[in-house]
């Protein structure tokens, strides 16, 4: 391959705190130098002035791999859910699935905490390991009996890998499509508390806390949930916390009209709730924001409220979402683009997500200020967002793998 020049831009890189205007030079598929000296004469020359260049985006617990959807949203590397058909229960399932999205984006796999996601007996979790899984995962879903919780985290920490969990006591939120409130109750909806995290946030930490595992809870998206975590942080337990952009931009009202395109997992919470994840963003609580990338089929959407599959489709709009916390003041770029990079590099043990020399030339240029409006009918794969018609700015020109430009919008 010729070497690679990108001249002009901004570069920002979290993981080191470098952040100025410089020339990167990719040679053999890696990062070779970043600074002010002339591109090399057999280099290919790519003008990036006016534009931002960052490690390309890391998506932490997508629930498919779409590469044509992740190159266009700047995304070159995704930490997949255990949840597929079949589950990643088994060493051969995962070595697959680690396989599959190459060249183009790699997929580390979290392999599933229990046999078939049924919450009752561990998986092969070293063997899971040894096939390419970066992390465990409880799934969809979270793992009912604290005595399987318990030797699910004493089993990991034998093996260093963090546990993803998600945050919702099954038994409270069993039939639920909403969270009780007075607005769940107008619409007639099936709801749960929104204690029913808490409560499974609480426990979690308090296994964690006691075997001395690693555990990240994938989305956390009430007050008392984000205060958890932040008082076990303080003193010193090994937990951290993630959220999708929707938890923090959006409230219960924007199910109004019955939209099953807002119908998600963890439902959407009050105003208060979700005011307080943009503040648990912003204090350092949460530390990785993610897609939440989950496509749905038009019959899985096109269904009244109750009966529609949870998840919506969020790699193309992952960018331009988390720049909105910019523009209010809650992070600046470089720390909103750390929580899509460097942060979920080093709770998996992932290269990339950053520029330092020797690393993977895994990157993304985009244009901060660019304005424009999501359509879920534009999206390369399915369009089920519920930010459809939302004017956004901040748009990806450019996503390079490996060296390779692999997206140009």
């Amino acid at each position: 391959m010729r070497p690679l020049a990108i001249t002009g831009a901004r570069v920002i890189d979290p993981a080191s705190g470098r952040d100025g205007v410089a020339t990167l030079l990719v040679r053999d598929r890696v990062i070779a130098g970043i600074g002010s000296n002339a591109p090399p004469s057999d280099a290919e020359i790519i003008d990036g002035s006016g534009l931002v260049l960052a490690p390309g985006l890391i998506d932490t617990g997508v629930f498919r791999a779409d590469p044509a959807a992740c190159h266009a949203g700047g995304i070159t590397r995704v930490v997949l859910m255990p949840d597929q058909r079949p589950p990643l229960d088994d060493p051969a399932l995962v070595a697959f699935a680690q396989a599959m999205g190459k060249p183009g984006v790699w997929v580390h796999p979290l392999v599933a905490a229990t046999r078939d996601l049924a919450g009752q007996e561990l998986a092969e979790i070293g063997l899971g390991q040894a096939a390419g899984a970066v992390g465990v995962a409880t799934g969809r879903g979270a793992i009912a009996s604290s005595a399987v919780m318990h030797r699910l985290l004493s089993y990991s920490r034998a093996f260093g890998l963090a546990v993803v969990t998600h945050a919702e006591d099954p038994a409270l939120t069993a039939g639920a499509v909403a969270t009780e409130g007075d607005y769940a109750t107008r619409l007639g909806l099936a709801a749960a508390p929104a204690f029913a995290e808490s409560l499974a946030v609480a426990r979690d930490i308090r296994l964690a806390e006691a075997t001395g595992a690693r555990l990240h809870i994938r989305q956390v998206t009430t007050a008392e949930g984000i205060a958890l975590v932040r008082d076990a942080r303080a003193r010193g337990v090994a937990v951290t916390a993630g959220v999708t952009p929707a938890h923090w931009l959006l409230n219960e009202t924007a199910v109004a009209g019955f939209r099953s395109f807002a119908r998600l997992s963890p439902p959407l919470r009050s105003d208060d709730d979700r005011r307080a994840v943009e503040a648990g963003i912003a204090d350092g609580t949460i530390t990785i924001i993610a897609s939440g990338h989950d496509p749905r089929t038009q019959e899985d959407k096109r269904l009244p409220f109750a009966d529609a599959k949870p998840g919506m489709a969020g790699a193309e709009t992952l960018l331009a979402l988390a720049l909105s916390l910019v523009r209010s003041g809650a992070l600046t770029l470089a720390q909103a683009l750390a929580t899509m990079t460097a942060a979920p590099a080093a709770l998996f043990g992932l290269p990339g997500g950053t520029l330092s020399v020797g690393s993977p030339a895994d990157l993304m240029l985009f244009d901060e200020a660019a304005p424009w409006r999501i359509d879920g009918d534009r999206f390369t794969g399915a369009g089920n967002t519920p930010f459809d018609g939302l004017p956004v700015a901040g748009r990806v020109r450019m996503t390079i793998k490996g060296g390779e430009l692999v997206w140009r919008g």
